[in-house]
């Protein structure tokens, strides 16, 4: 396991980490461009978005191409906060499930990335999915990113928790029938998996999560979707990632 101050990284083959503690990464005030509108889309019109923007990247094949997949915690991942220094591809869709990720994975089938961040389940936990479905279907994108991006790093990131009575999200009842152990509980299994299959996992639960596990709502829009300095945090924890991969390259 890589390690760097609260951040925890599992690489293939390596022994499973335990939870990170949590982090004040983001305690310094940090200047921060606010997040813009919300598109409002239909899902097959913003397949077909990700699908014209996955191919001009492919024709294009840019360098230290990276890439994000998932739901509308990725989707609206500022650009401009993205790590420098990468050419970001975003393949989130609001409200994306596990299931729905798994069938438009051959989007960007012909790009060629360095990496690949994945963070999906908390949509599937919400419209009550079983979690050995939601696991099947990781597994089986890892299977399809693996056998299509053979010298990408795939990294599988833990389901965030969410801010529970404190939070204000329209759908708040739904995700009070969640409880964070819930969450915990899955993400654990999801590192088991992710070291079955080889790739990396990415611990972020202990860097938004309070004393209670519960997202701290600094890092909060509503409980459930980040804010902005809940994007400061993940940043890091993408910067902090790229660096130990690095060095865990050079040392091979």
């Amino acid at each position: 396991m890589l390690r760097h101050d609260n951040l925890a990284v599992t690489p293939p083959d390596s022994a499973l980490a335990t939870q990170a503690a949590v982090s004040d990464v983001a305690a310094s005030s940090v200047a921060i461009s606010a997040i813009g509108p919300r598109h409002q889309l239909s899902y097959d019109q913003w397949v077909d978005l990700l699908k014209q923007e996955a191919k001009a990247i492919a024709e294009q094949q840019p360098e230290h191409l990276t890439v994000l997949a998932g739901d509308s915690i990725s989707l609206w991942f500022p650009y401009d906060m993205l790590p420098k220094g990468y050419t970001w591809l975003n393949q989130g869709i609001s409200g994306e499930t596990s299931a729905g990720l798994l069938h438009r994975l051959e989007l960007f089938d012909d790009t060629r990335p360095d990496a690949i961040f994945v963070m999906i389940g908390i949509n599937d936990l919400i419209r009550g999915v079983p979690d050995e479905d939601i696991l099947e279907n990781q597994r089986q994108i890892i299977r399809h990113l693996k056998a299509f991006h053979r010298r990408s790093h795939i990294v599988v990131q833990s389901i965030l928790p969410h801010a529970a009575e404190q939070a204000t999200w329209e759908g708040r009842e739904r995700l009070l029938a969640i409880p964070n152990r819930k969450i915990r509980a899955l993400n654990q299994d999801l590192e088991a998996m992710a070291a079955e299959e080889s790739v990396y996992y990415l611990d972020l639960y202990g860097l938004f999560a309070d004393d209670n596990g519960n997202m701290q709502m600094d890092f909060s829009t509503d409980g459930l979707h980040l804010s902005p300095q809940g994007y400061v945090v993940w940043r890091t924890a993408l910067q902090m990632y790229s660096q130990m991969a690095l060095d865990a390259e050079a040392e091979e």
